[in-house]
């Protein structure tokens, strides 16, 4: 029994593997895991496939496929899905790749976007290393309550 490298804890043949072959894929997320499957597997071909038109021309397949057979795949981590259902046309997925490349330990960490065209999902670009919004911090007195519901001042509570 082969495991789908995309991390769903199911046979290849019953997750990615249909999709790598040319079946469409339901959503977005499937489809960038589907996406990183290829990438292990060093299928060039399905990644060009599916790239959306106005950005296969970025894609170098040869060093694609040269990089991809150079590297070990360690694990696929989706962070985030946003829209990309079965009944939507667009969305995207923030994902964390973990690899290594010529014995150096890697990371690749991405906000994909993508877009239906008819049945099938295309990736149309991506933000490499996505920031999130800044944190606002907010500074609490030691007098003022405690911010965990206690009822007890700061300073006598989380502050001590």
């Amino acid at each position: 029994m082969t495991l789908c490298p995309c991390g769903s804890d199911r046979r290849l043949n019953d997750c990615c593997g249909p999709i790598v072959a040319g079946a469409p894929a339901a959503t977005a997320e499937i489809l960038m895991r589907s996406r990183y499957t290829a990438f292990t597997l060093a299928n060039v071909d399905y990644l060009t496939a599916t790239l959306a038109p106005e950005i296969r021309g970025d894609f170098d397949a040869a060093e694609a496929e040269e990089t991809a057979k150079k590297t070990l795949w360690d694990g696929l981590e989706v962070q985030a899905v946003t829209g990309g259902g079965a009944n939507e046309r667009t969305g995207t997925v923030e994902f964390v790749a973990r690899f290594r490349y010529s014995g150096e330990r890697r990371v690749h960490h991405e906000l994909a976007s993508f877009r239906r065209e008819g049945e099938r999902w295309m990736c149309d670009g991506g933000e490499m290393n996505p920031k999130g919004p800044p944190r606002q911090v907010t500074k609490v007195g030691r007098n003022e309550p405690c911010p965990c519901g206690s009822g007890k001042k700061f300073k006598k509570c989380c502050g001590a």
